[in-house]
């Protein structure tokens, strides 16, 4: 078994960001024809990554550490308020109990965003006023995309106007599942278009795309498109984020910024619900893309429940116990 360094992270870090912006490029269909995906070796190789890292006791809590400070905070109910979503933000801006914070000797740590319903997004930009914490809104026809197209584009103008500084969009699947490459980059670019000064991440919901080799064409497409981040899944899907899934897309990634030069993120969403697993998540994007890729602008996980369990992880690190999961209530 290796050891994983603990990441650099520091207050000031915590969350200065500086997007990087990826203004996209022709539609180039011999190169999106020529990705190909060997899946018995990614999923292979997938079966090996839980196993070839540890870490432990302080560099175990430096990298829960970061993976907080990479947290999309989420919640995507229908019966989300605005009372929940301000616990919610309030979380956020203090994700961890500060007796906890104190014995890791960390400051300045929040979340990377807050992810919400487009109405919800006003009540979370007043909520987190003052800080840094940017709110991503869920967009066009979110979770399925089967509403007409020019409401998905003025949905996304909605939530960009009520002052979102992310757009989580979603893609027609029947594109990928056609073939059909041409519309599925005629429609991210208008999305990119619409979303103006606002980032946009692509979720692929790659649990319908039937494939990998559908998966990693997808994503290639949707980066040629303007994407600034590719993401799994919606959180809504039967199968959400997976390593094979996220080993596919990250090389994507990979191969896009060697032929180009630019950096895209990369979002698991859905599925990642304990500590164990974003350590997982989080060698693999240190081990595929390098450590640059460890920061808010270029990597997020969309969660939910995953706070509360790394809560009870960090707490167990200071105290040698672990306390109950309802002493960590996300919101």
């Amino acid at each position: 078994m290796q050891t994983t360094q603990s990441p650099s992270l520091t207050a000031t870090q915590l969350p200065q960001v500086h997007f990087p912006r990826n203004d996209g490029m022709p539609l180039d269909l011999d190169w999106v024809m020529a990705v190909q995906a060997n899946t018995s070796a990614i999923e292979r190789r997938a079966k090996t990554l839980p196993g070839r890292r540890s870490v432990k006791k302080d560099y175990q809590a430096a990298w829960l550490c970061k993976a907080i400070s990479l947290m999309d905070l989420t919640t995507l109910s229908g019966d989300d308020s605005e009372g929940r979503v301000r616990r919610l933000c309030a979380k956020a801006r203090q994700p961890v109990a500060q007796p906890i914070l104190e014995a890791l000797g960390m400051e300045g740590l929040t979340t990377g965003a807050i992810c919400v319903y487009h109405d919800m997004v006003a009540t979370a930009v007043d909520a987190l006023q003052g800080t840094n914490i940017p709110v991503a809104a869920v967009s066009t026809g979110f979770p399925a995309g089967l509403s007409p197209f020019h409401l998905r584009i003025a949905e996304i103008g909605e939530s960009v106007a009520a002052g979102a500084a992310e757009i989580d969009i979603v893609i027609s699947r029947r594109h990928v599942l056609t073939g059909n490459w041409q519309a599925l980059y005629d429609e991210m670019r208008e999305m990119r278009a619409a979303c103006g000064d606002a980032h946009v991440k692509a979720i692929l919901a790659t649990g319908e795309l039937g494939t990998l080799r559908n998966v990693a064409r997808a994503s290639l497409v949707c980066m040629m498109a303007g994407a600034d981040f590719i993401k799994t899944s919606t959180g809504k899907e039967p199968v959400n984020a997976t390593l094979p899934v996220t080993l596919t897309m990250i090389r994507a990634i990979r191969d896009f910024e060697d032929r180009t030069g630019v950096k895209v993120g990369y979002k698991p969403a859905g599925g990642i619900s304990k500590a164990k697993d974003a350590l997982v998540y989080l060698s693999m994007i240190k081990d595929e893309l390098g450590d640059r890729w460890l920061q808010p602008d270029l990597f997020r996980f969309g969660a939910s429940s995953l706070l509360g369990d790394i809560e009870r992880q960090l707490e167990h690190h200071v105290t040698g116990a672990y306390s109950a999961s309802w002493r960590h209530a996300i919101g």
